[in-house]
């Protein structure tokens, strides 16, 4: 592509400073990501020259835009925000959808283009499948979404179930009742929802039965009116488990179904969430939402742990006594 120039003037010195980064590692992790330009900064105009010069233009308009509206700027929200630009999507209007003000004032929002389309889909469909890697913000986005439902009157209860799998562990030779048993399983849910509500407030919800967290056995044999049903990890549900729990939706009902078909803990590999989407694609208001190792939101080296597992592909399992 032929060499082109871009200007971008800056409204604002404290604008400047947060553009670029302190002792500019901001701008050298844009540098980096664009190497066939040359930027160049003289007060509060940015130069680009290269052939992605117009690229970079965006992205520094976008941050600009990012930065008026209040949104930090690090060094992760950076390199999520150059990821969109090449992709030609708009940081901007991802990046500043609220979906839910938690607890301490602080703000939900989805933090890559594929968590957009994911909170979209649940907003606009009875049901939704967030399939994706750990890390994706599959589980946190899907109960902040089930508490803005209830805050608005859409649903008057939340319920969040997982399958109780043994990842390794055997639920037997754990303490207590029932309950106490599969409390490890259900406490991914417990923290997002603590996330979302204060907790005074997460605990009141669960005195009156707004909120009810129950491993995934409990929902045999009930239709759910009226409520936000969160299934976790639903790669360890079996084919009979995910059709008795989509079976279960009932009228003014929302369901969201989280799962990472990468780590199938369930017995024989007989995963309910393998291979759905052909049979259930073509349904009104069901929506299949694939997440990336783009949308991890996590420590990055947990997109580094994801793409080495996704090169070296199905590992194989160490034999035992020459078997």
């Amino acid at each position: 592509m032929p060499a082109t120039d871009v200007k971008i003037s800056v409204p604002g010195n404290h604008l400047m400073v947060a553009l670029l980064g302190e002792r500019d590692e901001l701008l050298r992790l844009v540098e980096a990501a664009f190497p066939g330009v040359a930027i160049h900064v003289r007060g509060n105009e940015i130069s680009v020259t290269g052939s992605d010069a117009a690229q970079v233009g965006r992205f520094f308009e976008e941050q600009v835009l990012l930065l008026e509206r209040g949104h930090p700027v690090d060094l992760a929200s950076v390199g999520r925000t150059i990821d969109m630009v090449k992709a030609d999507e708009r940081p901007s209007e991802v990046l500043t959808a609220e979906v839910l003000k938690a607890g301490k004032g602080r703000s939900v929002r989805p933090k890559t283009s594929g968590q957009r389309r994911y909170v979209d889909a649940i907003a606009e469909n009875v049901i939704t499948f967030g399939i994706g890697p750990a890390g994706t913000g599959k589980s946190w986005l899907a109960v902040a979404m089930a508490v803005q439902a209830l805050q608005a009157k859409q649903v008057s209860r939340i319920i969040l179930t997982r399958p109780a799998v043994e990842a390794g562990e055997r639920l037997g030779f754990l303490p207590g009742d029932l309950m106490a048993k599969v409390d490890p399983y259900l406490r991914p849910l417990w923290d997002a929802l603590f996330d979302m509500v204060e907790p005074e407030g997460a605990a009141r919800l669960l005195e009156r039965g707004t909120v009810e967290v129950a491993p995934l056995a409990f929902m045999r044999g009930r239709t759910l009116n009226g409520a936000f049903i969160i299934l976790d990890e639903a790669q360890n549900t079996t084919p009979e488990q995910m059709k008795m729990f989509l079976t279960r939706i009932g009228f003014g009902s929302k369901a969201v179904i989280t799962g990472d078909v990468t780590q199938v803990d369930v017995a024989d590999g007989r995963s309910g969430l393998l291979n759905l989407e052909p049979v259930l694609s073509g349904i009104d208001g069901l929506s299949f939402v694939q997440l990336t190792n783009k949308d991890v939101v996590r420590h990055r080296i947990v997109q580094d742990i994801v793409e080495a597992y996704d090169r070296a592909g199905p590992l194989e399992q160490p034999r035992r006594n020459g078997r």
